[in-house]
């Protein structure tokens, strides 16, 4: 049984598909079943049912699955202390864009300062793509505010958000009730979900609403007197130097959870990373 079987056995339980296996690990699609096979053959059992949609897990693939995320992680460990210089453990966390812009990078130059030996990296994306990334096991955990589901995923650690609603000085100028709303065009962002609902509440009626794909854009969009907007109070506080908007700090706050896969055993690097969290 060679560790590159059970790299290959790992990526096909995971993503449910051979063929999906093999596209993400850029084998053609009979190399990835015929090293499947010779598991099965060597260990004299099915691992998988096949399905019209794929396969899934035999009671035998689960013992296996859960035997191979440990040897996998063992592994790595050996990786890193054997070679400390080359065998750098890599943490890599997913957030959406406007929660990973000023908060993230703060707990992560805090996290590396104790935690040398581990790189990290940072991916953005929507919620249901990161929550698809981390069940597929390409993240270590995903900072959101929203729902999950508690049977694949669990939260670990969680912290609160201020959120500040930002307007052009040109606001006074203009009915408040006909003020476009400048918002993340991911639906899923609950800074924009957040701005909808507020004006709904007191305005009484279906806003004007300007999508853009970057926290950038929104704060220029803001700057140039488009309309007005809802963002993490630490975006803004570091941008204190723009005199061209209104800040007002709202009441409620956003609870962001900070969520990984349920599992018997982390890898080290996680393991690391919930501690430092813990003591914030």
């Amino acid at each position: 049984m060679e560790s590159h079987d059970l790299w290959i056995f790992k990526h096909v339980a995971e993503l449910q598909s051979i063929s999906k296996a093999a596209e993400r690990l850029g084998y053609v699609q009979p190399n990835i079943t015929q090293r499947i096979k010779g598991l099965e053959d060597e260990l004299s059992v099915k691992l998988f049912t096949r399905n019209n949609r794929g396969v899934t897990l035999t009671e035998h693939g689960e013992i296996l699955l859960e035997y191979t995320n440990q040897i996998i992680m063992l592994m790595d460990e050996v990786k890193a202390k054997i070679s400390p210089n080359q065998g750098k453990e890599t943490l890599t966390i997913g957030a959406s864009q406007t929660i990973s812009a000023v908060k993230v990078p703060q707990l992560f130059s805090s996290f590396l300062k104790t935690n040398k030996d581990v790189n990290v990296k940072i991916r953005t994306n929507d919620n249901r793509k990161l929550q698809e990334m981390l069940s597929y096991g390409e993240l270590d955990g995903i900072f959101l505010s929203g729902s999950y589901n508690p049977a694949i995923f669990e939260s670990v650690y969680h912290y609160f958000e201020s959120m500040i609603l930002i307007s052009p000085i040109t606001i006074k100028m203009m009915k408040i009730k006909d003020a476009t709303l400048l918002v993340n065009s991911d639906k899923s962002c609950v800074y924009r979900n957040t701005l909808i609902d507020l004006w709904k509440k007191n305005i009484f009626y279906e806003p004007s609403i300007m999508e853009f794909d970057s926290l950038e854009s929104i704060l220029q969009a803001v700057q140039e007197g488009l309309g007005v907007s809802i963002l993490p109070s630490d975006v803004i506080h570091n941008r204190k130097q723009m005199k061209t908007m209104h800040f007002q700090e709202l009441q409620d706050k956003i609870k962001i959870d900070f969520v990984i896969r349920h599992r018997k055993q982390q890898p080290h690097r996680l393991k690391k990373f919930i501690l430092f969290l813990h003591n914030q």
